[in-house]
């Protein structure tokens, strides 16, 4: 674009992506969660250009941009763009103070792998723009505007949980998050000598946005049914086992495996936490096999690559647990590997891996890493 001949940047940006330990799909529910951001980012390059409502906005690891006029935003065609157009119209419902501004993006984040590159492309635009403009906005304003810019701009009914986790993270913390009230605590992670092992299966199947909107609906048709008898629940987090057995008779049964898979994950979530705070690393394990075991038969967003994935490291002594991390149907496998091991469960996963799919796999280790920042 013609803008990067005079482009000399005020101020650069780093924002990560991030990984959820546990707590899948249970944000949206209103529920807890346990994510924290990871080193993989996006890096945004920001200048004032000195007009009053021209905007560039260009990708280096795609060689396209686009621009916007403040004055005229509106839905594209074109689905990333409108995670910038989102942000920029959340933005100037709170206030008028963007002016006209050049910015590049540049990404480490695997697209389609789980880690949520799409907060972190709404929450560093956002968090840039805060500090170019000296605009006084909050983190938890970033947080919550982004949210909303993928619901009205990108059509995902997504919870809070990546973009909170993408804005508040701490170096060496998982965020223990209560969706519902926004508390949220931050609890150290000591996995010595284990790491995170992060396999991404390079598949990313269509269902992916379609299918989880449908969840969030069977969620709420389960509500629906739960709060007849009783009124006093309004999401899935208000519920018990006890509950849904009660009036499993009156809901359908795809309803009724999507509803105990997201009670049950709550506790899990709970369960994980003082796992990690008494450093039971075998407990940390079990509840990740479970977790997926339910995201795979109950909530049936898991697909055959990464349940392949996560069977082969039941096989394999080094591995504590494993589990489908993100949306579902594709993206990443989360491991806990003994480091000692690492390389060798990278090399046997990825030869199986390719006889069986004839994919060669991505695999990566990460740490729990300090959220959005200007740097």
């Amino acid at each position: 674009m013609k803008f990067l001949e005079k482009f000399s940047p005020q101020l650069v940006v780093e924002s990560p992506g991030r990984i959820n330990l546990i707590g899948e799909h249970t944000d949206y529910n209103l529920g807890y969660v346990l994510p924290t951001a990871i080193e993989k980012k996006i890096i945004f390059k920001l200048q004032r250009n000195g007009s009053d409502t021209e905007c560039n906005i260009y990708s280096t690891d795609f060689d396209i941009g686009f621009k916007i006029n403040l004055k005229k935003i509106a839905r594209s065609s074109v689905e990333w763009e409108n995670y910038i157009l989102g942000v920029l119209n959340e933005i100037s419902e709170r206030t008028d103070g963007v002016k006209g501004f050049d910015c590049t993006l540049q990404s480490n984040l695997p697209q389609g792998s789980g880690l949520s590159s799409s907060a972190a492309l709404e929450c560093g635009l956002a968090f840039g723009l805060n500090e170019l403009f000296d605009l006084g906005l909050t983190k938890k304003d970033i947080v919550q505007l982004s949210q909303t810019a993928e619901h009205t701009y990108v059509g995902t009914q997504c919870g809070i949980m990546d973009q909170f986790a993408s804005v508040m993270s701490q170096a060496g913390h998982v965020i223990l998050l209560d969706c519902k009230s926004l508390e949220h605590s931050q609890i150290p992670i000591a996995f010595e000598p284990y790491q995170i092992v992060m396999l991404n299966t390079k598949v990313s199947h269509n269902l992916a946005t379609s299918e989880y909107n449908v969840r969030k609906q069977e969620c709420e048709e389960g509500v629906s049914v739960i709060k007849k008898k009783y009124p006093e629940v309004g999401s899935l987090r208000d519920a018990t086992l006890q509950m849904l057995e009660e009036v499993k008779q009156d809901m359908r049964e795809v309803v009724f495996n999507r509803c105990l898979f997201i009670i049950a994950e709550n506790e899990r979530v709970l369960l994980m936490a003082d796992a990690l705070k008494n450093n039971d690393l075998n407990q940390v394990g079990a509840l990740l096999y479970e977790a997926h075991e339910g995201i795979s038969k109950l909530y049936e967003v898991s697909c055959p690559e990464s349940d392949f994935l996560v069977n082969f490291s039941k096989g394999f002594s080094a591995v504590l647990g494993a589990r489908q991390t993100g949306g579902g149907f594709g993206g990443c496998t989360l491991n806990i590997v003994h480091r000692d091991s690492v390389d060798e469960f990278i090399e046997k996963a990825s030869i199986a891996y390719k006889k069986s799919f004839n994919i060669a796999l991505e695999a990566f280790t990460v740490s729990p890493s300090a959220g959005t920042m200007a740097r």
